[in-house]
């Protein structure tokens, strides 16, 4: 292959045709700071890696605020960003490859086609408040967000490019030497007070990229940088042509002084009823009518399906630099299209396949019930009351209410009787499995943490000593402190008889696994083994731990511990997958991390078996059955994958409800039941569906 010239600013030797283990197939593009290429990993997964020019890799203050973008990328990797997948900012020539993504940046789909619709501009500004949430939430502040750093993914707006000025885009200077931001999308403190700039500025930013989408200009439009600065600083916005129906948020969002802008959360709040039209479905088959469809490939949409953004089929591959290249886009039904319904376009209507009912037990307004199965009936908790639905058809069986909020954990069988959980350990107490009347109660200090093994409550207080009670009576059967530092946390496993604890050392270098028989108390074995390590699964006599990173946390070895043996096996994924939640099945375990990364691994091959892209931002931890893998999205969304193939295969609709704005965290786990899956939804819906034929979903 020839060697790549830059197309960018300023004269440069001839590209690299490696940035690491990475072989830069073709050149992307090119902006101020560096050249996006288009690479492949080990396993074939598209890669877009960044380059630096040669002329600031010799800069050492641009080789530290590279290392800060890599830093606050990692940070906030996944559901709305390009997800990082390596890098290497002490390379000669600092490079960073994150997953590609097709679709066009902001500013190419208006140049393109003209500025959005009200509709598109209410789904818009709905996914970039989400994404500014989550940013922000883990510590980073953008402070650049601007149209040509908003890619438009299937599953909504992607914000990329963290933590690098660009000299290059602006004459201004602050006292530094280096302006953070570009003018017409920057806040008045960015000018006026640059070493006070907080989450506030990217609101700011967030109303002038809205302005933009909706007319193709900012709300301070000037061919001068110095002007535009002033504008921003003493002068009014231009709003003209914004919709009348956001026109008042995006001018609250322009406020001069930051206090007076919305939070994130506040924007949702004001936006919740568009967000329940929004629409993050991507690369699922379409409804199966007489004749099968042809199996579609992992990043693949069907035919009959397809959308796309503007008028002819281009798009922007981007990585975490803003850089407006063009490529193949897939449909993006997000901000065009109609979204997709079921047949009767109810979100309250039962699906058509066989055997399955959906129910409404309580209410949309607790949000998404969590459900496990136990004493021939499902068993849901919501804040505020616990409930029984008949596996048959949905009947609310009995509901019992619950002093305090429950957690974010479903109700345990636990000796023959429903144990709740509830919020700050303050209570204890067992329901009647058959009625919902409560057999007893236990007070419990407010700083207790409840975990149920068996027929036992393993009840850990703050100073780390652990209370064995009997699940039956309530009685206490046990009491110790384990060896180690910390306070232990137990997990246990569905047919496994063990609680375990893990507890990291100082340095992160090693873990201290416990086993312990919850009936005694008594420790059955210890062992010590290398690495930050996370228990998912036993079976078979053995332990399945994901091997995650001690800085940023991501997963990057599978790990099988055999006890009688002390046999470790692991096996290494080929890239790091983020926040990474598993399930495992005889030998074959299956990885889910944030922005719906999906794995299978193969423990006795040692291997990687595929890889698949289902752009789910926000998903639960992975059930399987042997055939298929499920997980439910942030949105409602239950979704089945192929575990023979490594692709999707059905998915219900959407079910937001009204509360869409308060979805935090993880979505519930599905439960698998005899020959049924239950998923549950924002909306409050509960939902069985038959696990035979996902395509009919």
């Amino acid at each position: 292959m020839a060697p790549q010239r830059n197309i960018g600013a300023g004269a440069e030797a001839e590209l690299p045709a490696y940035a690491g283990q990475y072989h830069l197939e073709s050149s992307l593009g090119s902006g101020g700071m560096g050249v996006v290429h288009l690479a492949r990993s080990t396993s074939g997964l598209k890669l877009a890696v960044k380059v630096v020019h040669a002329e600031f890799a010799r800069d050492p203050e641009f080789r530290g605020r590279f290392r800060q973008e890599v830093a606050a990328a990692r940070r906030v990797s996944g559901a709305f960003t390009a997800p990082v997948v390596d890098a290497d900012p002490e390379a000669e020539r600092p490079w960073m490859a994150t997953l590609f993504i097709p679709g066009p940046t902001l500013s190419e789909q208006v140049k393109r086609n003209g500025p959005m619709t009200p509709e598109q501009l209410r789904r818009l500004m709905a996914g970039l408040a989400e994404a500014l949430r989550d940013i922000h939430r883990v510590g980073v502040v953008h402070r650049d967000l601007k149209p040509s750093n908003v890619l438009l993914a299937e599953d909504g707006p992607k914000v990329i490019d963290f933590g690098i000025s660009r000299p290059k885009d602006s004459e201004l200077r602050t006292e530094t030497g280096k302006l953070i931001g570009t003018p017409p999308f920057m806040a008045p403190e960015q000018f006026r007070r640059p070493r006070e700039v907080g989450a506030a500025a990217d609101i700011f930013a967030l109303g002038s990229v809205l302005v933009h989408a909706a007319t193709g200009r900012g709300p301070f439009d000037s061919d001068s940088p110095y002007v535009v600065a002033y504008q921003v600083v003493h002068d009014e916005p231009d709003l003209t042509g914004v919709p009348e129906s956001l026109a008042p948020l995006v001018l609250r969002c322009l406020a001069k002084e930051p206090e007076e802008r919305p939070t994130p959360d506040e924007l949702m709040r004001e936006l919740r009823s568009v967000a329940a039209s929004y629409d993050t479905q991507a690369f699922i088959p379409a409804q199966r009518t007489g004749e099968d469809h042809p199996a579609s490939k992992a990043g693949a949409e069907p035919a009959g399906r397809r959308r796309r953004w503007g008028k002819r089929p281009v798009a922007a591959a981007a990585a975490a630099l803003g850089l407006a290249v063009l490529g193949a886009v897939a449909s993006v039904p997000l901000f065009g299209g109609t979204p997709h319904t079921s047949p009767t376009g109810s979100s309250r209507t039962a699906p058509t396949a066989p055997a399955t009912w959906a129910a409404d037990p309580v209410g949309a307004d607790r949000g998404a019930p969590q459900c496990s199965y136990g004493a021939g009936r499902l068993l849901c908790a919501q804040p505020g009351v616990v409930f029984a639905v008949s596996p048959t058809d949905g009947t609310v069986l009995w509901r019992h209410s619950v002093t305090g909020n429950t957690t974010s954990a479903p109700p345990v069988v636990s000796a023959r009787l429903v144990q709740p959980y509830t919020s700050g350990g303050s209570r204890l107490a067992a329901l009647a499995a058959d009625s919902g009347k409560e057999v007893w109660e236990r007070r419990l200090s407010r700083d207790t943490t409840i975990h149920y093994a068996g027929g036992t409550a393993l009840l850990t207080s703050d100073d780390g000593t652990v209370t064995g009670v009997d699940a039956a009576t309530g009685d206490t059967q046990w009491e110790r402190r384990f060896p180690g530092r910390g306070v232990p946390t137990f997990l246990s496993f569905p047919g496994d008889s063990l609680a375990y604890a893990a507890r990291t050392s100082d340095d992160g270098s090693s873990t201290r696994l416990t086993a312990v028989d919850p009936r005694t108390g008594h420790m059955r074995w210890e062992a010590r083994l290398k690495g930050m390590l996370k228990p998912f699964g036993a079976q078979s006599g053995s332990v399945f731990l994901l091997s995650v990173d001690s800085v940023y946390g991501g997963a990057k070895e599978v790990v099988r511990y055999t006890p009688a043996s002390k046999e470790t096996r692991r096996v290494r994924l080929p890239l790091t997958l983020d926040d990474a939640q598993a399930t495992v099945r005889g030998r074959f375990v299956y990885l889910l991390g944030v922005g719906g990364s999906l794995l299978a691994v193969d423990m006795d091959a040692g291997k990687q078996l595929w890889r698949l892209e289902t752009s789910v931002s926000r998903a639960s931890a992975p059930v399987t059955d042997g055939k298929r893998v499920y997980f439910s999205s942030g949105d409602g969304r239950l979704l089945a994958a192929d575990t023979a193939e490594g692709r999707l295969v059905g998915q219900t609709e959407a079910r937001l409800g009204g509360n869409s704005a308060r979805i935090t965290g993880a979505p519930p786990t599905p439960v698998v039941f005899g020959d049924r899956i239950c998923s549950t939804a924002p909306d409050g819906t509960v939902l069985a569906l038959d696990r035979s034929d996902p395509s009919a979903w």
